[in-house]
């Protein structure tokens, strides 16, 4: 007589499952993208006031410069694939590490600061100091400002 009972019936399937799932994680871990954790030269760096330039290093200098912290979790797949991904994508966007290249209009990065869109919710979901308040926002906003005024970057062509 054989045991029916759903509990057995499942139990293969799961387990096969959860090796397919560990497999994949290891084979994931061969992938060579997300490893390599370098950093461009910093040709020219931008000078934010002082309460700004805390603000954005816990908010912003990761994606947004090349002096990005790389926590343990970003050498482990698939984190790492995705942080690598983020950061190439923030430093192509605006780097604070080469202000002599052309960077975003100060509007852009000003809309993206006031409605939240930065830093993205992945970012802030591990990052605590990286939720700004409304206040914290404006004095990143006028550093921002400050330091368009003070030392403009180039300008994209649009």
């Amino acid at each position: 007589m054989t045991d029916d009972s759903p509990r057995r019936r499942f139990r293969r399937p799961l387990r096969l499952t959860l090796m397919g799932l560990v497999a994949l994680f290891v084979i994931l871990q061969l992938v060579p993208y997300g490893h390599a954790h370098g950093a461009p030269a910093t040709t020219h760096r931008a000078v934010l006031e002082p309460a700004a330039a805390r603000i954005a290093a816990g908010g912003c200098m990761d994606c947004h410069s090349n002096a990005t912290r790389w926590p343990w979790y970003t050498n482990v797949a698939p984190a790492s694939l995705l942080v690598v991904n983020d950061v190439k994508g923030g430093r192509e966007h605006l780097n604070l590490s080469r202000w002599n290249r052309p960077q975003p209009l100060l509007d852009e990065v000003v809309r993206v600061i006031d409605g939240g869109d930065m830093p993205p919710v992945q970012y802030k979901l591990i990052h605590g100091d990286a939720r700004l308040t409304a206040a914290q926002r404006r004095t990143l906003v006028a550093g921002f400002r400050a330091l368009y005024s003070a030392d403009p970057p180039p300008t994209r062509d649009h």
